[in-house]
């Protein structure tokens, strides 16, 4: 069967992704885009999919994060040069001036490539008992998807970012406590959710803390800490939501030998989302930009389309 060719294949389908689409579209590019990205199972749209309420997104002042996905989507499905096919790309190589990429259903081959794949959630270290044992039966990632499972329940969210703050706020919501536990000596959330969690009563923060072990039978029931807190170690609670950092999705682009750092973030030059292999380029979230939200991806992403297209007119014949 022979591969359906592409000016740009843009593998990922969150808004990095989908912003980049819609440029590429307007630049005439003949454009893909896979939406299932290796690693995760999120929807087309990505992990904004997850977050309850965006109000740092120029031009609303307060959506889901699900409906700035679907806009986004939707924007970039006007377009008659886009193709966004829900795909998992499993593997990318460099074919003379093109790269070939293969999915889980069919193969592909474009002339540009861009890398917007993201992060997963990052797990509890190993030496946590209980962790991996109680994934999905309390121990979660998505306080979206699954704080309704835990009204009037006790709950406790590890991490101390402004994701952490406002899983810890979203499921309180639900939840009639909430423990914020963090291993630093204070939570660093933006300025807004700091003062939202100082004035919610079912929130408490126990800082300079972790969490040595979860335990239950068929479900959490309880964690234990590694310090006292109010006079005991062991704590009664009904889930455990992580929000301890992502891990960037960058192992297919090490394929094609692009280079990443210590992190395993992908490299690029800030001023136009270029790897260091002609042709690939990368945005978003997977790249070592270090300030990540939403808009900084959704720019370097059209910031990779043009230089997609002024990569082709100069080097692809």
């Amino acid at each position: 069967m022979s591969k359906q060719n592409y000016d740009f294949i843009i593998v990922g389908g969150g808004g990095t992704g989908l912003a980049a689409a819609m440029y590429s579209a307007r630049l005439g590019m003949k454009t893909l885009l896979l939406g299932a990205t290796h690693g995760t199972e999120l929807p087309i749209g990505g992990v904004i999919t997850t977050t309850n309420v965006v109000e740092n997104y120029p031009g609303f002042v307060k959506l889901s994060g699900f409906e700035i996905a679907k806009k986004l989507e939707e924007h970039a499905r006007s377009y008659d040069l886009v193709e966004i096919k829900n795909e998992k790309a499993i593997s990318v190589k460099k074919i003379k001036k093109t790269f070939s990429v293969k999915t889980n259903k069919s193969e592909y081959e474009g002339k540009t490539i861009l890398f917007a794949t993201g992060t997963k959630w990052k797990k509890l270290p190993q030496s946590v008992k209980g962790n991996l044992e109680f994934e999905n039966k309390g121990v979660s990632y998505c306080a979206l998807c699954d704080g309704p499972l835990f009204k009037n329940k006790i709950v406790a969210v590890v991490g101390g970012s402004d994701s952490a703050a406002k899983d810890a706020l979203l499921l309180s919501e639900h939840a009639k406590k909430v423990y914020m536990i963090y291993r630093g000596k204070e939570i660093h959330p933006e300025p807004i959710n700091f003062e939202r969690i100082k004035g919610n009563k079912k929130i408490e923060i126990i800082n300079e803390t972790n969490i040595t072990e979860i335990g239950g039978e068929n479900l959490v029931r309880k964690i234990i800490l590694d310090n006292s807190y109010k006079g005991k170690k062991e704590l009664d609670v009904d889930g455990v939501f992580v929000a301890i950092g992502h891990v960037a999705l960058s192992e297919l682009a090490k394929e094609l030998g692009v280079k990443t750092d210590e992190k395993g973030e992908i490299i690029i030059n800030h001023m136009t989302s270029e790897t260091n292999v002609p042709g690939v380029f990368a945005a978003g979230d997977v790249t070592n930009k270090p300030f990540k939200q939403l808009i900084t991806g959704v720019a370097d992403g059209c910031t990779a389309a043009y230089s997609a297209y002024e990569h082709i007119g100069k080097n692809v014949s």
